[in-house]
C-alpha cells in the first residue's frame, strides 16, 4: 500500500540520523585521544548518506523511479590536518614538544548533534502525523 511508503521513508531518515548521531558521540568521545590502534590521533568520522532510489521498468520499458528514503553508505575519515599542541611533558610529543591532537572541533560536533537531532525530530513528526491520518480515514469508514 502506498501510504505505507511515507512512513518507511522517515524510518530510513530515523536510522540514518541516528547513526549520524552515534557518529557524532564517536568524535566527541575520543577529541582528546593521542594514540589509536593505527599508532596516530583520533581521525574524525563523518556518516555518508545518498537517497536511496530504485529504478522501476513497466511492462512498456518505461522507466520510473520509486522513491525509498535515505542510506547510509558508509562512515569515511574526515581527511582535515590534526591540531599541534605544545605539551612536553606527554608521553605522545615529539622532539620539539609538540603532540598532534584529533581534529575533531567539539563546538562543531555539538551543532551536528543539534542538526541530526532535529532531522529526527522533523521524521518522528512526519510518522506521527502519517498516523494520524491513517486513523482518522478508518474513522470515516466507521461512521
Amino acid at each position: 500500500m502506498k501510504v505505507f511508503n511515507t512512513m518507511r521513508i522517515s524510518a530510513t531518515g530515523l536510522t540514518a540520523e541516528r547513526l549520524r548521531m552515534d557518529t557524532i558521540a564517536s568524535n566527541i568521545a575520543n577529541a582528546t585521544t593521542t594514540r589509536t590502534e593505527d599508532g596516530g590521533p583520533y581521525r574524525r568520522k563523518v556518516a555518508v548518506f545518498r537517497e536511496d532510489l530504485d529504478r522501476v521498468i513497466n511492462s512498456q520499458g518505461a522507466s520510473k523511479v520509486k522513491l525509498g528514503g535515505v542510506k547510509a553508505v558508509a562512515i569515511e575519515d574526515d581527511q582535515s590536518p590534526f591540531k599541534r599542541v605544545y605539551d612536553p611533558g606527554n608521553p605522545d610529543a615529539d622532539e620539539e614538544g609538540y603532540v598532534l591532537m584529533p581534529n575533531v572541533n567539539i563546538l562543531n560536533e555539538m551543532v551536528d548533534m543539534i542538526v541530526a537531532t532535529r532531522a529526527y525530530e522533523a521524521n518522528v513528526t512526519a510518522m506521527n502525523a502519517t498516523k494520524s491520518m491513517l486513523l482518522k480515514a478508518l474513522e470515516i469508514g466507521r461512521r
